[in-house]
């Protein structure tokens, strides 16, 4: 993983998650702001899961579980797409506050996901 694209991701993804649950208890219901700021930690997610397949061939291989660490990643990429369909299905101001949960629930994955690849042994 890359040090600085994992801390961009974690606070594109906290700022959207406050940014959500602040509008959504507003009262504000799933917008093209909600909805774009989640897409844009979706996007991210992708070029992370695009980065972490090809680091290992540069010499960057995760210290920690690699099939953990993919869980991490396929788990928080698809948490996304279902939040959205939820806000899109339910167009209501609880469905913008799902969006905020679920945007920082990808900032605890992504931080997790960085411990499993740098910081732990075996």
């Amino acid at each position: 993983m890359i040090d600085w694209f994992t801390w961009l991701q974690i606070g594109v993804a906290v700022l959207t998650g406050l940014f959500a649950i602040i509008a959504g208890l507003a009262g504000r219901k799933p917008d093209d702001y909600s909805l774009g700021a989640l897409l844009l930690v979706e996007l991210l997610l992708v070029v992370q899961l695009v980065l972490a397949l090809l680091a290992p061939a540069f010499g960057n291989a995760p210290t920690g579980n690699p099939l953990e660490f993919y869980t991490y990643l396929v788990s928080a990429i698809i948490l996304v797409p279902l939040a959205g369909f939820w806000a899109l299905v339910e167009r209501t101001r609880w469905s913008t506050v799902i969006l905020g949960a679920a945007a920082l629930a990808v900032a605890v994955m992504v931080y997790r996901m960085l411990q499993i690849w740098t910081v732990q042994l075996g």
